[in-house]
């Protein structure tokens, strides 16, 4: 079955990096679009990065753009998330996501309605 599973969430002080993977199993990895949300408490969840099926089109929140960048590797099945020059206002928990299209062209589906499988989540959590 499809399996996504986050890790390398932590504390990290404002200004600091993480980096954030996402390993895949269960189904053909590079014919899905994949993407980055996060939930801080008590807000809903938001859309913060989406890449294409062989990484060549990203797309970005403003909230992170210039900071993050999304980026994937098909011969891994892994999904990443690099975090730089981190805010307080980025803590939440962080979660992978999978296009529920396959083969969807390229574009910048920002909706979690649209995306079908979720990991359990990692938490981010940015002190300052």
């Amino acid at each position: 079955q499809v399996q996504l599973a986050e890790s390398g969430g932590g504390l990290v002080q404002a200004g600091g990096s993480l980096r954030l993977s996402c390993a895949a199993s269960g189904f053909a990895f590079s014919t899905y679009a994949m993407g980055w949300f996060r939930q801080a408490p008590g807000k809903e969840r938001e859309f913060v990065a989406r890449v294409s099926l062989n990484g060549g089109f990203t797309y970005y929140s403003d909230s992170v753009k210039g900071r993050f960048a999304i980026s994937r590797n098909n011969a891994k099945n892994t999904l990443n998330l690099q975090m730089n020059t981190l805010d307080p206002e980025d803590t939440a928990v962080y979660y992978c996501a999978r296009d529920r299209v396959a083969f969807r062209p390229s574009s910048s589906i920002r909706n979690a309605g649209e995306y079908d499988y979720w990991g359990q989540g990692t938490q981010v959590t940015v002190s300052s």
